[in-house]
């Protein structure tokens, strides 16, 4: 098994090293890069007009550390009186060591959908939220919180940038390396990958390939765009995609 970790750093160095300490063949092929959001600023005024018991929702380990170095930065605290939810146990972990308070997440569905399935989101009627996240992305968390009768706000604590690569190059350094199974976690990097991959590798980087996803939405995308071989893992920690690449 010779494996590509689509995955941003310095997440997907991590899982890369983990595989090569169980002799297995990996690579990273980062295809998104980050910096800080524009809505940042503007944190501490979100965090000033929500009260006892509303709602904050952080849907990634990128909106959590930045928006943590941003409130350092200003001697803010993240506020006690709201009740905090990830989309998954890794970013709960990390926000409840940066925070010390309690943090909901799904422990099953590691994805938006899993998270307001949750028994605590389904009478929020009048409450308020505050989403923080990255530019883009999936839009189905704050629709769903406005139809349950939520006032809903965005802010963006960090941005997503395209790593521009060489498609034939890189097509060539894939075949060449033997790989037979992808991780690709998200939408925009499963689409991206294909865009970047010049068709004539598409035989050889999709059919013949073994792709690793992260929910049942991304396996349809992928199946759409010509992969077959298509294994869901609905955790997204490393722990999750390490039993399944062994």
């Amino acid at each position: 098994m010779s494996i590509l970790v689509t995955r941003p750093s310095p997440a997907g160095e991590k899982l890369v090293e983990k595989l090569r300490a169980y002799g297995k063949l990996a690579w990273h092929l980062p295809l998104i890069r980050f910096l800080p959001g524009m809505d940042l600023p503007m944190l501490g005024r979100h965090f000033m007009a929500l009260c006892q018991d509303d709602l904050l929702f952080i849907l990634s380990q990128h909106a959590i550390v930045y928006a943590h170095s941003w409130l350092l930065q200003q001697s803010i605290n993240w506020p006690a009186r709201l009740r905090y939810f990830t989309v998954g146990s890794t970013s709960g972990l990390l926000l409840h060591q940066f925070s010390g308070l309690p943090v909901n997440y799904p422990h099953q569905c590691e994805t938006s959908e899993g998270l307001l399935n949750l028994p605590s989101l389904a009478s929020i009627d009048g409450r308020r939220a505050l989403i923080l996240r990255g530019n883009g992305g999936r839009k189905i968390l704050k629709q769903t919180l406005l139809q349950r009768g939520v006032k809903v706000e965005d802010c963006e604590c960090y941005r997503r940038y395209p790593i521009p690569y060489d498609g034939n190059e890189q097509g060539r350094r894939l075949l060449s390396l033997g790989i037979n199974t992808l991780v690709i976690t998200s939408g925009e990097m499963l689409q991206q990958f294909y865009t970047l991959i010049p068709k004539s590798y598409h035989y050889f980087l999709l059919i013949q390939c073994r792709l690793i996803v992260v929910s049942e939405r991304l396996a349809i995308l992928a199946h759409k765009l010509g992969w077959q071989d298509i294994i869901i893992v609905n955790i997204t920690d490393h722990d999750a995609l390490m039993r399944v690449l062994r």
